[in-house]
This record gives C-alpha cells, structure tokens and sequence, in this order.
C-alpha cells in the first residue's frame, strides 16, 4: 500500500478546498434576508414619508432658506445601512453562494436609493 503524500499531511484536504454551502443552505438564507431586508426597506420609506411630511413647509408662506444641523448618527444611520449591505453583499459572494449575493446585491442597491432620498430630504 503506498502511503499518501506528505502534502496531504501536512495540509488537510478540508483546509486545501473551501468547498461552498449547499444550494438548499444558500437558498434558505436568501429567503430569510428577503423577509428581513424587506422589513428593512418598508420601514425606511415609511418614516422617510412620515418625516418628510412633517418637516414639510406649508406651500402658502414665503419661501425662507433655513438651515438645520443634521447629527453625525443621523448621517451614519442612512448611509451606514447600504454600506453593511454592500459589505454582506461580498461577503456572502466570497462565501460561494450566489442566490444570497444577488439578494443582498439588490437590497444594497435598494438601500442606496432610500440613502440618496434621505439625504436629499435632511439637507433640504
């Protein structure tokens, strides 16, 4: 019987391959983030709604420039959720599982265009 190489041991087989989930784990998990990244995107519209309408002028008064201070957190809660999604998103396309970096591909492109909504509404 010929022994096996000194490569194999020295390098286990399963630290040499980095075999992918299966498509049952990938698809799984793909529709669990559709679920959550929906949640998501609803409730940011729905408050990017609320606030903008409460922020909104009254269209019969005169048209003063204000200027409003907008906190560091507010900037880094709209802008810092398409960047997790993007970060998941590769993350997820390193891991070998396509389904769940398509699905966080697109909720980060989702994600950007609520971003750009919000930051159009705050610095307005």
């Amino acid at each position: 019987m010929v022994p096996p190489p000194a490569h194999d041991q020295v390098f286990p087989a399963s630290a040499r391959t980095r075999d992918r989930p299966s498509r049952l784990t990938d698809i799984a998990l793909a529709l669990l983030l559709v679920a959550a990244d929906a949640v998501i995107i609803v409730t940011g519209a729905v408050l990017l709604v609320a606030v903008g309408m409460g922020t909104a002028q009254d269209p019969h008064s005169s048209a003063t420039a204000r200027s409003r201070d907008v906190p560091f957190l507010m900037w880094l809660a709209v802008w810092g959720v398409p960047v997790v999604a993007a970060v998941e998103s590769v993350m997820h396309a390193r891991l070998r599982m396509p389904v769940t970096a398509v699905v966080q591909g697109l909720f980060t492109l989702a994600c950007t265009f609520l971003a750009v909504a919000w930051t159009r509404m705050l610095l307005s």
